[in-house]
């Protein structure tokens, strides 16, 4: 379908997953669109300095993939061309997931396999093939190795364009646009921006959660574990959980999380003592055996954060925020990209209705996509604090949860409906009648 052009040209500052969906839907509405990037960018997928969570777990939900194919057709086979694994048979005994004590259950097949698709590979892997995807669009360009230094505002009522400056050189540009992005993660800067321009700080609201992952990738000899993933939530005595997960090319990638202050390991011995807090028999013997083949890297998450600008009052024209700079979701729960591909959806159906207040309209759809997962997550982040009766959940919803996961372990009709939840296919609804069941 034909869109008409809004304007000549989109600035996106930031070439990570959330900068390049947004590149991607702009694209259809803009005669040009640059994209800003400060690392010096490669055709490989290769790890880089300005995504530090992608050397830990990550996988890509069904929902995230369902969003990825509309904005890109065909590139799952391109993905598993390039070595993701996918778990999209609907085999439980090939996954293995643990929350509060209570592993789903691991037999039977799901009814509907179709609408579960997990896919099993690395950041560097998937960020690297949009890349591709979206580089390869004739009125899209990628301008790595530059740093943003400000959004362009002549009046605060609106934003004009951006200045940036080239890394290597020193050299400053100005770039006229006539929308620019924030898609720099949760570190961006537009709050102080925004105050400086006389608006107000969007509130924001916080986990309760913070956590500490320690990962490292693998080589394991084959046959020697069933399961394509193993994921467990760490829970209030028991702060360490973790995943371990096949990734491209017969690698795995192992994550170990420690919540709250609870430091990580520093070597191989001391993540596998802490893996024995929660770990299957098979997967101990997978890390006893396996071969490292890179350091461990340490990555220290301070908690969730959600700017709420959908609920500001006034908003500059020609700017908008995107991705992890408006909600920055804890990693243990691998939605970052999935997220990103939400808004993105969140984009399009903002930008197609062309009248009356762009970031009104976009900052409000991205909030009823982020909603109900942040309450969810929420929830779970309370449970996990520690048992701390300030942040606690309610003892109905606890005792409500808990007959919900102890009929999951035997019930794979109740299994697959947390499935459904969790890949954020279907929203969390009422598990009553499958208690029952």
């Amino acid at each position: 379908m034909r869109v008409s052009k809004l304007g000549a040209r989109a600035v996106v500052c930031g070439a990570g997953m959330g900068g390049l969906l947004a590149a991607r839907v702009l694209g259809d509405f803009y005669d040009g669109v640059t994209v800003v990037e400060r690392d010096t960018l490669t055709d490989a997928g290769e790890q880089r300095r300005g995504v530090p969570q992608g050397r830990h777990f990550h996988v890509l939900w069904s929902r995230g993939a369902q969003e990825l194919r509309r904005l890109f057709p065909g590139i799952h086979d391109d993905l598993v061309a390039a070595g993701a694994a996918v778990c999209d048979d609907g085999d439980l005994s090939r996954v293995s997931i643990r929350v509060a004590g209570h592993e789903l259950s691991r037999a039977g097949k799901f009814s509907d396999p179709s609408a579960v698709t997990l896919h099993l590979l690395s950041r560097p892997l998937l960020e690297a093939e949009v890349r591709r995807r979206v580089s390869a669009i004739d009125n899209v360009e990628i301008l790595d190795g530059h740093d943003v230094v400000e959004p362009i505002a002549p009046t605060p009522q609106r934003v004009t364009g951006a200045r940036i400056v080239n890394r290597e050189t020193g050299v400053e540009q100005r770039l006229d646009a006539d929308l620019v992005v924030d898609a720099m993660g949760r570190g961006g800067r537009t709050p102080a921006f925004l105050e400086d321009l006389g608006y107000q700080r969007p509130v924001v609201e916080r986990s309760t959660t913070s956590a500490n992952y320690a990962s490292l990738l693998m080589r394991i000899p084959e046959g020697i574990i069933k399961e394509k993933m193993t994921f467990v939530v760490p829970e209030p005595k028991k702060p360490t959980g973790g995943a371990f997960s096949m990734y491209e090319h017969d690698t795995w990638i192992f994550t170990l999380t420690r919540v709250a202050d609870n430091e990580p390991p520093e070597d191989l011995t001391g993540m596998i003592r802490m893996a024995t807090q929660f770990a299957p028999p098979a997967l101990l013997r997978a890390l006893k055996r396996g071969e490292t083949i890179s350091e461990i890297s340490v990555f220290r998450y301070p908690g969730a954060t959600w700017r709420r600008y959908d609920k500001v009052d006034r908003f500059p024209a020609g700017f908008l925020v995107f991705g992890d700079a408006i909600c920055s979701t804890n990693p243990i729960y691998g939605q970052g990209m999935t997220v990103a591909a939400l808004e993105a959806r969140a984009l399009h159906d903002a930008l197609a209705e062309a009248d009356g207040d762009l970031s009104r309209r976009f900052f409000a759809l991205a909030a009823e996509q982020i909603g109900p997962l942040w309450a969810s997550n929420q929830f779970n982040d309370r449970y996990m604090d520690d048992g701390n009766p300030e942040h606690a959940p309610s003892k109905e919803l606890l005792d409500f949860r808990e007959a919900m996961l102890s009929a999951a372990e035997s019930s794979p009709a109740m299994a697959e409906k947390l499935y459904r939840s969790m890949n954020l296919v279907d929203p969390p609804t009422d598990y009553s009648p499958l208690l029952t069941s």
